[in-house]
């Protein structure tokens, strides 16, 4: 457990009792970490600090995801995820996947790593969530410099979750990064079939031909991309590209009142 955490968790003098199950206390919380983070995470804290175990401090990481505060996130999701750890709480892969992904935001690759690692390791975790932990370490991997890791990772990745078109456009880009032209066009295609209009899909389509030699295709992709989602960043990247390469791409109307 993050020490400055444990202290917190075990130094609150007792409150009154609290009549609600902890179930329906922590669904509170979350609830109130969409409209109140700044009262969620306070509410957590109290009730940590009282005894709420791993589920005041996933909670309270989540309140304070709600606020980026990712590095904070990431301590609260790593204390609930050693106290489910050490209680045999079958959420303990869950919550090491958050600690993982709140670690990623923070910019902190080592502990994204090692926290996701913590998940993988855990038998309890499903299928489904294992081959997106997969992912979410190919993702840290790139983050951390380290291509043949996380190309390892995503190739597990995919054989769990194949039907996720977000893993074979990660899958893609990452084998674009490693000059495998054939392997990066493959894995755009399988994005495509499963969402044949998805503007960051497209977009990364266009990169791909281009990177290939086929800049016909590479602007009909941009193009496409841009035509998906005319105000997205992704929509402005394409439409530099297009620029770039001697097509302008349609920009989007001005909206009412500019």
């Amino acid at each position: 457990m993050i020490p400055a955490l444990a202290l917190l968790l075990a130094a609150a003098p007792a409150g009154p009792a609290d009549a609600r199950s902890p179930q329906a206390r922590y669904q509170e919380c979350i609830k109130q970490s969409d409209t109140d983070p700044a009262g969620a995470a306070q509410a957590a804290t109290t009730w940590a600090a009282s005894g709420g175990g791993a589920l005041a401090a996933h909670c309270l990481g989540i309140a304070r995801s709600a606020t980026e505060d990712w590095k904070g996130a990431a301590d609260a999701f790593t204390a609930a995820a050693d106290i489910a750890s050490k209680t045999h709480d079958r959420m303990a892969a869950s919550y090491w996947v958050s600690a993982g992904n709140a670690a990623l935001a923070a910019g902190d690759t080592a502990r994204a790593r090692a926290a996701l690692s913590s998940a993988l390791a855990d038998p309890a975790l499903a299928e489904q969530m294992k081959g997106e932990a997969y992912l979410d370490r190919a993702r840290a991997d790139v983050a951390a410099g380290d291509l043949p890791a996380a190309r390892t990772d995503m190739n597990d990745a995919l054989a769990l979750v194949p039907a996720d078109p977000m893993a074979w456009l990660l899958s893609a880009t990452l084998a674009r990064r490693m000059n495998d032209g054939t392997r990066a066009a493959a894995d755009i295609k399988e994005a495509m079939l499963r969402a044949p209009n998805q503007a960051d899909i497209l977009y990364e389509a266009g990169n791909i031909a281009a990177t290939n030699g086929h800049i016909d295709d590479a602007r009909a992709q941009w193009s496409r991309a841009v035509a998906a989602d005319p105000q997205s960043d992704v929509a402005k990247s394409a439409r530099a590209n297009l620029d770039a390469t001697g097509e302008s791409a349609p920009r989007p109307a001005p909206k009412p009142g500019r």
